[in-house]
């Protein structure tokens, strides 16, 4: 009586065991899937950002929005429209261009370069959401960005 009653038990106890073994490693392969590391290739079309800042020197400050786009290997295009001191620029949307290089850990670096502003502007920034947004600051002032992709 005692082994037909193990017997049953290890009939259910196998397939419960493996079935929860191979659930448990779906749910392990998953999280590993989401921990992937980021490269320039995870910044790829065209997001949308407002900025938000002043330059810190005189204390003028600057709202305005970019659309961009990345092309997943280094370099983007963009247009933006910048308001400084409550003054709109003097072309609506101005055209700029530049590299970036987006590093294991989401963390990168860029430049950008417009008729607008002679000098090219050096800009930090975190990838999040695999890619969908991006966080940047320019170096140069206290002015941030927060970009979403377009879908």
């Amino acid at each position: 009586m005692q082994c037909r009653s193990t017997f049953k038990l290890s009939t259910i106890a196998i397939p419960l065991a493996i079935a929860c073994g191979l659930l448990a490693s779906s749910v392990a392969a998953k999280a590993d899937s989401n921990d992937r590391p980021c490269f320039n290739r995870t910044l790829y079309g065209n997001y949308g950002f407002t900025i938000i800042g002043e330059i810190l020197a005189p204390g003028i400050p600057i709202r305005g929005l970019t659309m961009a786009h990345y092309d997943g290997n280094g370099k983007f295009t963009q247009v933006d429209h910048i308001v400084t001191n409550s003054y709109p620029p003097s072309q609506a949307w101005t055209p700029g261009s530049g590299t970036y290089t987006v590093n294991p850990d989401c963390t990168g670096v860029g430049v950008v370069n417009s008729p607008s502003n002679p000098e090219p502007v050096y800009l930090h920034f975190v990838v999040t959401d695999h890619g969908k947004q991006i966080n940047q600051v320019v170096d140069a002032n206290a002015v941030t960005a927060i970009g979403i992709k377009v879908d």
